[in-house]
């Protein structure tokens, strides 16, 4: 079919859904099915503008006529053209509302899809947006106990911390995850989550905060008996004895190799900061301790 054609259609499909003097009602059924048709006519032609506009249309109709399911479909497919012409904030707003369509329809697993693809597609253009709508991803799963269903997205929301140096955030995700992990019984996922949150404090060079995440953590039996524990125990040691070869031979151990890359490379590069400096404060803070029970 010929762009032309298209045209033909689109033009047919608008004037059915605008009331006129000798048009009292309108047939948004039919100009959805000719929307549709001028879409794929388009999208054949790669005409993506064209296209766009066209699957928006068809959304809209399908809404009209009350089927969000479809309506969010056909905005899944504006969203990736939109990512095509390089206008992120529709690919944003498309996903959006295309995950509103899949709750209305009563579809949490596909709300939440739409927006884990809206935030894929917007990492490296907006990481902003996309934290937030991998986090809203999360919440829907959340709030529908499918919090399995999550583990990826956690890992996605504290890799993009990660990568824009926000580390408090990374650890608080890794964090969540081990919380969602613990409801699913999930225990290896559960202890990775944990040693890598511990991982992430010591890159960025906090001990204090990774020692009491490691202390917190271990009130989980599940936790305190792995490998993860252990690995974490190895590390802090190190840490404390300032012995920068252990923790390198610690933190190259197999059990952290089997972690997240975007913890596998934090780790890779430790120790950070001034190992001296923090036995220093870690002395002067074992001998306030000594003079406070005297």
């Amino acid at each position: 079919m010929a762009n032309s054609d298209a045209d033909k259609l689109m033009a047919k499909a608008d004037k059915l859904t605008k009331l006129s003097f000798t048009r009292w009602s309108t047939d948004w059924k039919t100009a959805t099915s000719l929307y549709e048709q001028a879409a794929v006519a388009y999208r054949f032609q790669k005409d993506n503008e064209k296209a766009k506009e066209a699957f928006e249309k068809a959304s809209k109709g399908q809404e009209m006529i009350s089927s969000p399911w479809d309506a969010a479909k056909h905005l899944e497919t504006a969203a990736t053209l939109a990512k095509e012409l390089g206008r992120l904030n529709e690919v944003a707003d498309h996903y959006r509302r295309a995950s509103e369509f899949y709750m209305e329809a009563g579809r949490s697993q596909p709300a939440s899809d739409a927006l884990a693809k809206g935030a894929s597609a917007l990492e490296e253009g907006m990481p902003d947006e996309a934290i937030k709508m991998y986090t809203d991803a999360c919440v829907i799963l959340e709030e529908d106990n499918k919090e399995q269903m999550a583990f990826d997205l956690y890992r996605n929301i504290a890799a993009m911390y990660i990568k824009t140096q926000r580390y408090t955030d990374a650890a608080t995700f890794f964090l969540r995850l081990g919380v969602a992990a613990d409801k699913c019984n999930a225990v290896n996922s559960q202890c990775k989550a944990y040693l890598s949150a511990i991982i992430v404090y010591l890159y960025a060079h906090d001990f204090g905060q990774a020692q009491t995440c490691y202390n917190d953590c271990s009130q989980v039996d599940a936790f305190l008996n792995s490998d993860q524990n252990l690995c974490a125990m190895k590390l802090l040691s190190a840490y404390e004895e300032g012995d920068a070869e252990e923790i390198k031979r610690a933190a190259n151990s197999s059990t952290i190799r089997h972690l997240d890359h975007s913890v596998i490379r934090l780790a890779k590069k430790l120790p950070t900061g001034d190992l001296n400096g923090l036995k220093k404060e870690e002395e002067a803070s074992a001998t306030l301790d000594e003079d406070d029970l005297t």
